[in-house]
């Protein structure tokens, strides 16, 4: 559309009865521009393996057969694989899935935050979080991180007690930094959430690219009712078009999710897709390895060129030390590489995609910075 057209359609919607708290907002995304090496929205670059294909292929042709019907509304069989997929002794009772993580997070917003309710979080982080509370009209709280991104016992403690918040959301590895939490910083804000009515939330959609020894918020699950651990399918799995989410928590956190979700949520094809990927998972994370191996190279090599990474998690590496971000990011996009503009002074995002998309990003960032 042309700026005029763009201009007189926002007229139009102002012009709805909206609520007025989106009044003059914006949706959430991120540019979606055609070009060789696409790191701006931290995916699996690598394709899906064709046996992968050839499995949810065959599983969706058996879905359809019985579209004619609705689906399994408890989605048994797939909340079984995701069972058994995360181990940590937990059963089908402990997992809630919905479609991709971002509904997972609505349907806890809607069972504990809502109207005269809040939740927090601590930017810079996963700038969904706030259009979360937004949609479920709840009061949003920013809290605050250390001066290198990292948050300790003490900080989270001290802002649960100050502000109370119902839902607190702990991301690790963080986006868009990619630090992720040591294990006390959970446990001490499970702690202060029984003090009060606070739900924590740890969302680990990275989880599985941590570095070796960063453990996870499922070994803090037995016998903390207040603790819900989020993660998805979209990164790791490279199921980003697949749309599947999911949660792992006591069971009856799961019964506060069916309160409040719509009648059969997930499609028979959706949990087609995503039981003959877990069914799949060794061919599916086998590149997690390859990518943590650029990742970490993409760490080392802006290090030697003089800037800023922060040490990542994740499976992308959020970077400090440009004199003009933006122009470093249309310097990259005209060579063909899309990252992501965070919109943090100095900084930006890259994914850690495949070896030569790796060496085609850091070839042209040298050359901006005029050190190739």
């Amino acid at each position: 559309m042309t700026s005029e057209e763009t201009a007189a359609r926002a007229r139009r919607l102002d012009e709805l009865p909206l609520r007025e708290e989106l009044r003059g907002q914006h949706p959430y995304g991120a540019p979606q521009l055609q070009v060789p090496a696409m790191l701006n929205v931290n995916e699996t670059t690598y394709d899906m393996p064709a046996e992968v294909v050839e499995a949810m292929t065959a599983a969706v042709r058996r879905a359809a057969l019985g579209l004619n019907r609705y689906p399994d509304r408890e989605f048994t069989a797939l909340r079984g694989k995701l069972a058994a997929f995360l181990d940590h002794g937990l059963t089908a009772e402990h997992i809630w899935a919905a479609n991709g993580s971002n509904e997972v997070m609505q349907h806890i917003l809607q069972a504990f935050a809502g109207p005269g309710r809040s939740v927090m979080a601590f930017p810079p982080t996963y700038s969904m979080y706030p259009l979360y509370a937004r949609g479920t009209n709840s009061e949003y709280l920013a809290g605050t991180r250390d001066a290198d991104y990292r948050q300790t016992p003490e900080g989270v403690v001290a802002q649960i007690r100050e502000h109370r918040p119902h839902v607190v959301i702990l991301c690790s590895p963080n986006n868009p930094t990619g630090t992720a939490l040591v294990l006390d910083v959970v446990e001490a804000a499970h702690e202060a959430a029984l003090e009060s009515d606070t739900m924590v939330v740890v969302d680990e959609a990275y989880g599985e690219f941590r570095q070796d020894g960063t453990p996870s918020a499922l070994e803090l699950l037995p016998g903390r009712p207040r603790l819900i651990v989020s993660r998805t399918m979209s990164k790791a799995f490279a199921l980003a078009g697949g749309r599947l989410g999911y949660l792992a928590a006591a069971p009856e956190v799961t019964d506060a999710m069916r309160l409040v979700r719509l009648p059969y949520h997930l499609s028979a094809v959706t949990q087609a897709v995503a039981e003959a990927a877990l069914d799949h998972s060794a061919a599916l994370t086998a590149n997690v390895e390859r990518i943590k191996v650029q990742r970490d190279r993409i760490v080392a090599e802006l290090t030697r060129l003089g800037l800023r990474p922060a040490p990542s998690d994740a499976n992308f590496v959020f970077f400090g030390g440009l004199v003009d971000e933006q122009a470093a990011w249309q310097h990259l996009l005209d060579d063909g590489v899309l990252v992501r503009d965070v919109g943090i002074p100095g900084h930006l995002r890259v994914t850690a995609g495949t070896e030569e998309e790796t060496t085609a990003f850091l070839g042209s960032l040298a050359r901006h910075l005029g050190r190739a």
